[in-house]
C-alpha cells in the first residue's frame, strides 16, 4: 500500500479517463499499470490509466468520471494505491449529527466544533456532516454539508463515506431501534463507525467490574439503590451521590451526607440555586427524596470521595482522550474544574470554575505536581483500554471525569463516549482542543486505511 498527497483536477472531457503525472505514478507504484479501479467512498469505476506530462503530483479526472463516482470537489487530498490495482481518493469522512435549516449554523451549537475538526483535515480529506435522514441506502449515497471555498456551507450528494464519526446529540433518540438499525447498516458494509452511542453510568461501571486493576479506581456504586442501600452506604462512606444513570452536565444529582453528631444533609440544585437541607433522622431524608419524585431505578448511588481542594472547594479533572493514527489512546487535553461554593458538582453552569491542571496541582503539591499528573494520565489510559476491551462497539474518543483524593489516589466518576469540549474554551487550553481534533483526524486516516495499520 502507498499513500501520498496530490492535487485533483477535473477537465471537460466526456470519456471516463484518469491521468496521473509521472512522479505521482512512481510514488503510487503504478509505473506499468494501464487500468485501475478508482474509488471514492463506496463508489468505484474501472478506468484506463494514462500518464500526464507535467511536473508535480496531479491526478486529472474527466468531468464524466468525476460525476460517475460523485467526486466531492477538486483540490488537494490524499490518494492511496492498493496492490497496484485500486486507487482511492479521499478519505471521505462523514460526521453523523443532527442538521438544522440555519444557513450559517447547519449543525446548530455543534457547528463550531465540526468546523474546527474539518480544519484539521484540510487539504488531506473530504469532510462533511450529515443526518440519518439524508442517507439513500439503495444508491449508497448521502447528502451532506461541506465547507464552501469562500467560507459558509454547501450541500452535496456523495457516496457513503470511508469512516463515520458519530456525534448524534439526542440520547433518547439514539436508543431507538430505527437508529440502531441505521448504524448497523454501516457496519454491515464494513464502514467503520464510532462512537456507537452515549454511555449510561452503570454500563461503564459494569464494563470495568471484571477488571480488577481498573475497577479499583471506581468508587463503590449501587444501581437502583434501596432505602437500606442508601443507609448502609452513608454509614460506610459518610457521604454519597445519587446520579441519574442517563444524566449529563450535572443535572439531577443529589449529595447526601451523614454526620453522626448533626444528622443527615441533602444538597441539590433547584431553579438555578444550590439547596442545603438538614434532617435529624434518616427517615426525614428519605421522605424528602420521595418528594423529589426521582425514580431510583434510573439512579446510581455512588461513594463520595474527599477530593483535593482549593479554598475549601473540591477539584476534579476532565481528561479528553482520543485514538491517534496508530490506533493508540492518548490524552489530548486536561481541564481542572473547581466546584462553586455549596454546589453539588464542579460543572461551570452551577458556579464551577475551569482552571489549568498544572496550576492547580502546583498550588497544592508544589514540585510533586508533575508526578501526580503523570500518574493520573496513566490511570486514564488504563481505564480507556479497559472500557474498550469490554465495550461491544468501536470507540475512538472518551471523556473521563477523574478525581484525586487527599491521599493522591485517582478515581473515575464518569466516562463519556461523546465528550463535550467546554474545557477547550479556556484560553490556555485552546491548543489542546486543536490537538484533540488533529488526533481524531489521524484516527480517521487509520480507520479509512489512509495510514499505516498494525492490527
Amino acid at each position: 500500500m502507498s499513500v501520498t498527497s496530490c492535487t485533483i483536477l477535473v477537465n471537460r472531457q466526456e470519456d471516463r479517463s484518469l491521468a496521473l503525472t509521472r512522479s505521482l505514478r512512481q510514488q503510487l507504484e503504478l509505473d506499468s499499470t494501464r487500468t485501475v479501479v478508482l474509488r471514492v467512498g463506496a463508489h468505484t469505476a474501472t478506468v484506463p490509466l494514462k500518464t500526464l506530462n507535467r511536473k508535480g503530483d496531479f491526478a486529472v479526472l474527466s468531468s464524466t468520471l468525476a460525476s460517475a463516482i460523485r467526486l466531492p470537489s477538486s483540490g488537494k487530498c490524499l490518494i492511496r494505491s492498493s496492490g497496484g490495482k485500486e486507487l482511492q481518493i479521499g478519505p471521505l469522512v462523514g460526521i453523523l449529527t443532527s442538521v438544522t435549516s440555519h444557513p450559517t449554523l447547519p449543525f446548530g451549537p455543534r457547528t463550531a466544533f465540526i468546523r474546527d475538526l474539518m480544519a484539521a483535515g484540510k487539504d488531506r480529506s473530504f469532510f462533511f456532516g450529515f443526518s440519518p435522514q439524508s442517507v439513500n441506502w439503495e444508491n449508497e449515497t448521502v447528502t451532506g454539508y461541506f465547507r464552501a471555498p469562500g467560507g459558509g456551507w454547501t450541500r452535496k450528494t456523495v457516496p457513503l463515506p470511508d469512516v463515520v464519526y458519530n456525534r448524534l446529540p439526542n440520547r433518547t433518540a439514539e436508543k431507538s431501534a430505527s437508529l440502531r438499525d441505521f448504524k448497523e447498516k454501516f457496519v454491515q458494509r464494513r464502514i467503520p463507525l464510532f462512537n456507537w452511542s452515549f454511555f449510561d453510568k452503570w454500563d461503564v461501571y459494569r464494563l470495568l467490574d471484571g477488571d480488577r486493576d481498573a475497577s479499583r479506581h471506581v468508587p463503590d456504586s449501587q444501581i437502583n439503590p434501596s432505602t437500606e442501600d442508601i443507609r448502609r452506604m452513608l454509614e460506610r462512606h459518610r457521604f454519597i451521590y445519587l446520579k441519574p444513570t442517563a444524566g449529563s452536565l450535572g443535572f439531577g444529582i443529589f449529595r447526601l451526607t451523614f454526620n453522626p453528631g448533626k444528622g443527615y444533609f441533602l444538597r441539590y440544585r433547584k431553579n438555578g440555586s444550590n439547596v442545603l437541607m438538614r434532617f435529624p433522622r434518616f427517615e426525614g431524608l428519605v421522605n424528602m427524596l420521595r418528594k423529589q419524585k426521582i425514580k431510583m431505578s434510573q439512579y446510581v448511588a455512588q461513594q463520595g470521595i474527599r477530593l483535593i481542594e482549593i479554598d475549601s472547594c473540591p477539584i476534579d479533572f476532565r481528561f479528553h482522550l482520543t485514538k491517534n493514527g496508530k490506533n493508540e489512546w492518548v490524552v489530548s487535553g486536561i481541564g481542572a474544574k473547581k466546584a462553586g461554593r455549596g454546589s453539588v458538582t464542579t460543572h461551570v453552569r452551577t458556579g464551577g470554575q475551569l482552571m489549568v491542571p498544572e496550576q492547580v496541582l502546583t498550588t497544592l503539591q508544589g514540585d510533586l505536581a508533575g508526578a501526580t499528573l503523570e500518574k493520573a494520565k496513566e490511570v486514564a489510559i488504563k481505564l480507556a483500554k479497559a472500557i474498550e476491551r469490554e465495550y461491544p462497539h468501536r470507540l475512538g474518543e472518551l471523556g473521563l471525569d477523574l478525581g484525586i483524593d487527599q491521599s493522591d489516589n485517582v478515581w473515575m466518576f464518569e466516562a463519556n463516549s461523546k465528550p463535550g469540549r467546554t474545557i477547550f474554551k479556556h484560553p490556555q487550553l485552546k491548543q489542546q482542543g486543536k490537538d484533540a481534533s488533529a488526533n481524531l483526524f489521524e484516527h480517521f486516516l487509520f480507520l479509512s486505511r489512509f495510514a499505516e495499520r498494525r492490527e
